[in-house]
């Protein structure tokens, strides 16, 4: 796959972003720059950790599914140097800023696309892992006065369905797939998926519900579920985070999966 070539009005757009809307944030202990909007969905933890826990060897072709401004794909890929990641998103101006977040590197790819229409629509062979951060809910109802900008990346207009099914089909099979989402939709997650499931939860505290789930399966395995050790992100101390999710954060530390 030859990277194309960045069209002039991306570059006008992204220049016109730039002034006013945009924002540079330092990933990964400030080994990345990626820039985001400054209003509407910025990615932030459950992209962090999501990214961590994608794997993929040399050679790999990856695929992340609602890229958005590219945060999760870019920490993904500086993780598995040597694999090569392809974003598709939905949103012009999101695509835009993946664009140029992406750059000239030649590992990084990303494409105008939409989930709901199915990855067929895409016209690419199917890849050996996906990712994704799908959106929260189905409901409408469900949100209450949200920015414009983020209904997008909150509400999946064709239910977690279109997603799991998405990412089940843009891969091989034994391919992995990796998901975060609300730890309520765990029951979901599961039974669209299928496969050999694997299960890490997010726990905000030691003592306090898991508020987040990351899901891995291999497409058409048959391994029974697997329940892994939680992730806690904070302690009752005065540090951010947990020694473990700031190695993770700060791209020391990567999530294992077995």
């Amino acid at each position: 796959m030859v990277k194309p070539a960045r069209a002039q009005w991306s570059r006008v757009i992204v220049r016109k972003m730039d002034e006013t809307q945009i924002t540079e944030d330092r990933l990964l202990g400030g080994r990345l720059v990626v820039r985001q909007p400054m209003k509407g969905y910025r990615a932030g933890m459950d992209a962090a950790l999501l990214a961590a826990a994608v794997s993929a060897r040399p050679g790999e072709r990856v695929l992340e599914a609602g890229c958005g401004a590219g945060a999760a794909l870019l920490q993904a890929a500086w993780r598995n140097p040597g694999a090569s990641f392809t974003g598709v998103e939905r949103d012009l101006s999101a695509l835009v800023l993946a664009e140029a977040n992406t750059g000239e590197a030649d590992h990084l790819f990303v494409t105008r696309g939409d989930v709901d229409a199915g990855f067929k629509a895409l016209d690419l062979k199917p890849f050996d892992a996906a990712f994704c951060n799908p959106p929260f809910f189905d409901d409408p109802n469900a949100l209450r006065g949200p920015h414009p900008a983020k209904t997008g990346a909150w509400m999946a207009d064709g239910g977690l369905g279109a997603w799991t099914r998405f990412l089940l089909d843009g891969v091989k099979r034994g391919g992995a797939v990796t998901v975060i989402h609300r730890a309520d939709r765990l029951g979901d997650l599961m039974a669209l998926l299928g496969g050999s499931l694997q299960v890490r939860p997010i726990h905000p505290y030691a003592d306090e519900p898991a508020k987040r789930v990351l899901v891995r399966t291999k497409k058409d395995g048959k391994a029974p579920l697997i329940l892994l050790p939680p992730l806690v992100l904070h302690d009752r101390s005065d540090a951010k985070h947990t020694q473990e999710a700031e190695a993770i954060l700060r791209g020391e530390a990567g999530i294992d999966w077995l």
